[in-house]
């Protein structure tokens, strides 16, 4: 893997700053969305722990793997302007834009809360109504002082731990079981954070096949269309 694997120091701070990202507590906004597992219970594509797992996989697999690099990236100090529009290109359903950013802005003033940094600051002011949460995960991580594996691992982690809890909610799940489901994708997330870290690593690279082209652009059709119905619901229980 090379050197993004190892996360570097800066200013004092520790691999914990990557526990702090992670923990579902990080007031982040997560916790008012799903991660599509509203539309996918409502579809009956998830009943009970076995089909959230698959659902979950799924996710990670696609808008996990994208998310994370686009973080990985962001982390390595690829432009976050760039990056931004990578992620609106990465985005077909302009509900999932929309949410992206609202749940960035969110990131973006937590982050700014627990590690003031001119970065956080300089990213604020270039995307006044919020730039793509990966993005802002990346850069938070960054001036956290970690590396872009561990924005990857952040980013693909919160790709799954969404929805679990989620559907604890919306299904009466036993919380045991959907700690389960975490559990055992776990070699899953590792795998989807290096790869990300690595697609990463060759557009911060540029040249043949580096660039913002070399960043995973994993989507899933059924996510984007439930996305978009979703919103449209009179009552619902998660933004999105």
């Amino acid at each position: 893997m090379g050197g993004h694997t190892r996360s570097s120091r800066m200013g004092g701070h520790t691999r914990a700053a990557l526990l702090v990202l992670a923990d579902g507590r990080f007031p982040a906004g997560g916790h008012a969305h799903s991660g599509g597992v509203e539309a996918a219970v409502k579809a009956g594509r998830v009943r009970d722990a076995g089909t959230l797992h698959a659902y979950c996989a799924g996710r990670l697999a696609t808008a996990g793997l994208t998310g994370a690099g686009l973080a990985a990236a962001a982390c390595g100090g690829l432009d976050p302007v760039v990056l931004d529009e990578a992620a609106d290109a990465r985005t077909p359903s302009a509900v999932l834009r929309g949410v992206s950013r609202r749940l960035g802005r969110q990131a973006l003033r937590a982050a700014r809360a627990a590690w003031p940094h001119p970065e956080l600051e300089a990213l604020a002011a270039a995307f006044p109504r919020g730039a793509h949460q990966p993005v802002v995960l990346g850069v938070a991580a960054r001036v956290a002082g970690l590396g872009p594996l561990d924005a990857a691992q952040v980013v693909a982690y919160e790709a799954v731990s969404g929805p679990a809890t989620a559907a604890v909610r919306l299904l009466s799940l036993d919380p045991f079981d959907a700690t389960a489901v975490l559990a055992r994708l776990a070699p899953r997330v590792d795998e989807v954070a290096v790869r990300a870290a690595e697609c990463a690593e060759r557009a911060r690279e540029g040249g043949d096949g580096g660039g913002v082209d070399a960043l995973p652009a994993a989507s899933s059709v059924w996510l984007d269309i439930a996305a978009e119905q979703h919103a449209g619901w009179a009552v619902r229980l998660f933004a999105s």
